[in-house]
Parts: C-alpha cells; structure tokens; sequence
C-alpha cells in the first residue's frame, strides 16, 4: 500500500484519451494531485451544451491540482491525431510512463435499432481508439520500464462476461466495449516480459456521471450511484502498484479499495444512506439488461 503523505506519480507522464470531464478527469486529478504530468487527448475544445467542461477547464483543475499538463485537441479516431499527441508528450515532458484508455462512447440500443454511423463510432473510439494510443506508446513504455518508472496501461473496461444477456442487450456496445477489454487481455501477454503493467478496471456500481444521467437511468439511477471518486482511487491504487507484478487483471473498483483495507465506502455514495445501490453492466446480479 502506497505510504501516506507519499507522491508515487510525482513526475510521471500519463496520457489519457478524453478526460475533460466524469470519470476520466477525477482519475487525472488523483495523479496531478501527486505532481504528475499529463497530456489529455480530447475534442471538447468548445463548450458542449448539454456536458459541462472542455479541455481546457479540465486542463486549469488539474494544474491547479499540481500536475503540468498538456491539452491535446485532438481525435482519439485518427491515427495522425494520436502520434501527434504522443510526440507532444515526449517532447514536452521526456517520455510516458501510463496510458489511461478512458475514451468511450455508448449506445445501448438493440441491433436493428442501432445505426451503422453509431456503431462504428464505438468501435473507433472503444476498442481501435484503446489499441492506437496503446501501440503507439509503447516504445516509450519499455523505456521507461527500462529505468525503473514503473509503467502502467489501465483501460476502463469490463471484465469478459459471456454470459449472452450482455451480447443480448446492446450488442453493438458489448462488442466495442469487450474489445477494449480483449486489448487488455493480450497487451498484457505481449507485454508480460516487458514490466508493463497492463489492467482493466470496471465499477461495481453505476457511477454518477452524465452518461449514467442522461443515457441510462436518469436522477433515479444517479440516486443509487456512487460518485466518481471510487473509481479514480481505485485507478489510483492500481497505477502506483507494481508493473511487473500487477498485469493481466480485470479490476473491480471496490475489490481494489478492500485489497488496500478499504472497506467503508460510504462516502463515495452519491445519497448517504444504506439503499441498495444499482450494480453496473456486465457484473452477474446488474439489473441493466433485458
């Protein structure tokens, strides 16, 4: 367990696609809180008018936190667009030691529902988006493996659950969504002689983001969510972990936290209390299927 008062991301570069609000930007304020460098890759240049937050906004909470930062605008899509980021970023702060995949975009809609522009937007951001920003660091992430900095790939996906309710439900997701989570699978095999630390982590709740609001279940699911926090120190946890021996895991978030002997979580519920929280997609007992 990482000692107190201690800053074990303290002049590491971590490069995480989007990140300018949610989940992703609460994980990035976790490693800047410690000194970190990052480099955010995201579209949100402009004010979105439903979404709160741009790349910059992000960018100012998080330097303000203590990291230095890059914003990158940029499109996690197109492959000129991530090596331009990631050649930012090792001209800028000397190299990378973490990759966060945190981009992703959702649409639970049944098959016949589901447009083909719509699904091939998950699979270019979700899993293409997820394999780009890992391949193109990974010379960067053997050379800093190679000087003992301890580097991490962490995509925020779930584990591979064939029970078919999930393909059932939204396929065109569960399909995008899986492949972030098969990158992790095999980087992690490839990469298992390199000291690369290579993990996914998923929620055991829902958590309180827009996507939760606005896509899934409204104030009422945001009610028996827990809040963003959860995730980004658990994210926290698995980041500053060993590479060499922590690699190839599919995370919980609160399996994590208790791992570390934390075990009251009662303040990351977003309504303090004792109600039962609604488990996330892709855990067995979710009630989010068909």
């Amino acid at each position: 367990m990482t000692e107190p008062g201690s800053k074990p991301l303290a002049g590491r570069t971590l490069i995480m696609s989007g990140g300018s609000r949610g989940i992703g930007l609460e994980i990035a304020k976790r490693a800047a809180a410690d000194g970190a460098n990052i480099t955010l890759i995201a579209k949100t240049d402009l004010p979105h008018p439903k979404l709160p937050g741009t790349i910059h906004t992000a960018a100012a909470e998080l330097e303000a936190a203590g990291g230095q930062v890059l914003p990158f605008v940029g499109d996690v899509r197109i492959d000129d667009s991530v090596a331009e980021a990631v050649r930012q970023t090792v001209e800028r702060f000397g190299g990378i030691d973490i990759v966060v995949n945190n981009a992703s975009a959702i649409d639970m809609s049944p098959t016949d529902a589901l447009s083909m522009k719509k699904y091939d937007l998950m699979q270019d951001i979700n899993t293409r988006g997820s394999f780009l920003l890992s391949k193109l660091s990974l010379p960067h992430l053997r050379k800093s493996a190679a000087a003992d900095r301890n580097p991490h790939i962490l995509t925020l996906s779930p584990p591979l659950n064939l029970d078919p309710k999930w393909a059932g439900t939204a396929l065109g997701y569960t399909i995008a969504k899986y492949g972030m989570s098969l990158t992790t699978l095999g980087l992690a095999e490839e990469l298992k002689g390199d000291g690369i630390g290579v993990n996914s982590l998923w929620p055991r709740t829902t958590i309180a983001t827009a996507a939760v609001k606005n896509l899934l279940g409204g104030e009422e699911m945001m009610a028996t969510s827990r809040t963003p926090d959860i995730y980004a120190d658990a994210a926290y946890l698995v980041l500053t972990s060993p590479a060499k021996s922590t690699s190839g895991n599919f995370f919980i978030d609160d399996d994590v936290l208790a791992a570390h002997g934390i075990t009251d979580l009662e303040k990351y519920r977003v309504v303090p209390g004792d109600g039962p929280l609604t488990t996330d997609l892709f855990l067995d007992d979710s009630p989010l299927h068909r």
